[in-house]
């Protein structure tokens, strides 16, 4: 695989939050370029890999990668581009250097209208804009927003047009125009359609919860924001995570008690109807395995499918089977309250499933106690 199909692969992964899987193309791809001296590519390599660290929030990776940026610089006396430029100014904006970002983004605009490089000096653009919302200079952020606009009916870019309505619509929202900011977000929304990106679809559908929530409208925001959780995990989407986390506040009405079984995946914590929370003390396998049953309510797990995907084994009849009745009867002890007469865990016989009955909820707002 040559280093523009290894970009391209990592690029695809990272486009749909798949990161552990992008980041040793990315690594491989710019290590490529870098040899060959495809200071271009090498950038393009380099700024998907920034937007992992950054939405990860590996600040550190995401430090180290900025300087080796400015080494490569130095030590190949390269000219540095437009593109170049934008990805220290992107690297500054990770890192809340705003200041800097604005300078890296101006620079990146001077070089992309010297070179009439019309996609460069658009993200240069759209790059200011961001700067300035973060300065609070909103209306010279919209300008710029204008402007942008004014290139892109020129230029066939799905992605940056849906990057520019999403910056556009977050603008609003600072300005609590949210009935405004909803109508630029459904149109960002339908383009990535087109772009199949998924990290920019589950930005503007944290948007959407957002602005609805802001509204008063509590349980259709959480609905967007549940759509958010089911396509992202909060390893590779921190980011995406804290932006929902803003909103805890407004769904604490929304009672433990309703439920049979709560699980907050975030935090590994149980709390059971009647026993409260049960303190699983470490025991991973039984957390692992309870996560499994609640993520597929009612759906039936053979032995075969419990041994391979959560203890991670080649299924062994002879040493397994007791192993699995140890800990379902484990599992029981905690969560069950009355262990002679369960209600949630079931065998069948095709092996175990939680009952479809029982409610059960997914707790992804509330950190901590509850």
């Amino acid at each position: 695989m040559n280093a523009d199909q290894s970009l391209e692969l990592g690029k695809l992964y990272c486009d749909r939050g798949d990161y552990a899987e992008a980041l040793p193309h990315l690594y491989k791809a710019a290590e490529q370029f870098l040899a060959e001296k495809n200071y271009p590519q090498y950038f393009k390599a380099t700024q998907s890999t920034l937007r992992i660290y950054a939405e990860r929030e590996e600040f550190d990776q995401l430090s180290a990668l900025k300087e080796k940026l400015h080494d490569v610089v130095m030590r190949e006396n390269i000219e540095v581009t437009s593109r170049a430029f934008y990805v220290f100014g992107i690297a500054s904006i990770y890192r809340g250097q705003i200041d800097s970002a604005l300078e890296y983004f101006k620079l990146s605009l001077e070089q992309g209208l010297k070179h009439n490089n019309k996609e460069d000096s658009c993200h240069a653009i759209l790059g200011i804009a961001i700067c300035l919302r973060h300065q609070k200079k909103y209306d010279e952020a919209l300008k710029e927003i204008y402007n942008l606009n004014i290139f892109l009916q020129f230029l066939e870019n799905t992605d940056l047009k849906a990057a520019v309505l999403s910056v556009n619509a977050r603008i609003l929202m600072d300005l609590k125009k949210f009935d405004q900011a909803l109508d630029v977000l459904w149109p960002a929304y339908e383009l990535t359609k087109i772009s199949k990106q998924l990290i920019v679809a589950s930005s503007i559908l944290v948007n959407i919860g957002s602005c609805l929530c802001e509204q008063g409208q509590k349980e259709m925001g959480l609905v967007y924001f549940n759509l958010v959780k089911k396509t992202n995990d909060p390893i590779n989407g921190k980011s995406l995570y804290k932006s929902m986390a803003h909103y805890d506040h407004l769904f604490t009405s929304q009672k433990v008690n309703d439920f049979d079984l709560s699980f907050d995946f975030q935090n590994h914590q149980i709390i059971e109807r009647k026993i409260g929370k049960i303190d699983f003390k470490n025991q991973f396998i039984l957390l692992d395995l309870l996560k499994l049953f609640i993520s597929h309510q009612g759906e039936v797990f053979s032995k075969e499918y419990l041994v391979e995907h959560v203890w991670k084994q080649t299924y062994q009849p002879d040493i397994h089977d007791n192993k699995i009745y140890v800990t379902i009867k484990r599992l029981r002890k905690l969560i069950e309250p009355d262990f002679d007469h369960p209600k949630y865990i079931f065998r069948s016989k095709n092996g175990y499933f939680l009952n479809k009955s029982v409610k059960v909820q997914n707790l992804i707002f509330n950190r901590g106690e509850n």
